[in-house]
C-alpha cells in the first residue's frame, strides 16, 4: 500500500498532534484528512510551517495542563453522594455507573467526560468508594464518593 508523508494542522485523536509528521496511507489521505484540512501534504515549503504548529501545539498543551490542574483543585473541595433506590437488606436496584457519577459531578460544577473515568467498575454495594478520573494525560485524580440509600434501610426476612 503507498504511504504518504503529511503534516497534521490539528490534534487527530488516536493519530497525531498539530505540528506532527506522520506516514498515513495514501487514500486515507487524500479522501479525508486533506478534504477536512486536517493535514497538507510534506513538501519541502511545508517544513516551514512545522515550528509554528509545534509553537501552538506546546501553548496549547500548556493552557490543557493548567485546566486541568485547576479542575483538579475543585476536587479537594467536595463530597459526592449518590443515592439510590435499595431492597430488604440494603441491596441495590442497579448498580451506579459512569453516567451517574459523572451526573453528580456536573451537578457539583465539575465538568468531566465519560472517557475521563477509565476501568471503572458499577458499584453494587452501598459505602465509600473510590475511582481516579484521567484530567490530562499528566494529571490523574483520584477521589471517594459514597453511595447511599434513598429510603431507610429494611432488614430483610431471611436474616430475622
Amino acid at each position: 500500500m503507498a504511504k504518504n508523508d503529511v503534516l497534521l494542522l490539528k490534534p487527530i485523536e488516536g493519530i497525531g498532534d498539530e505540528g506532527e509528521q506522520i506516514k498515513v496511507n495514501a487514500g486515507f489521505a487524500r479522501n479525508y484528512l486533506f478534504p477536512q484540512k486536517l493535514a497538507v501534504p510534506m513538501t519541502q515549503a511545508n517544513r516551514k510551517q512545522l515550528e509554528s504548529l509545534q509553537r501552538a501545539r506546546d501553548a496549547r498543551k500548556t493552557n490543557e495542563l493548567a485546566a486541568a490542574e485547576a479542575v483538579a483543585a475543585k476536587f479537594d473541595n467536595i463530597h459526592v453522594a449518590i443515592s439510590v433506590k435499595t431492597g430488604p437488606g440494603g441491596r441495590l436496584f442497579g448498580s451506579v455507573t459512569v453516567a451517574d457519577l459523572q451526573a453528580r459531578l456536573e451537578e457539583e460544577g465539575i465538568h468531566v467526560d465519560r472517557k475521563q473515568i477509565p476501568a471503572y467498575t458499577p458499584v453494587r454495594k452501598l459505602g465509600k468508594h473510590a475511582t481516579k478520573v484521567r484530567l490530562h494525560a499528566d494529571l490523574e485524580v483520584e477521589f471517594e464518593f459514597d453511595v447511599v440509600s434513598e429510603n431507610p434501610i429494611e432488614e430483610s426476612e431471611a436474616t430475622s
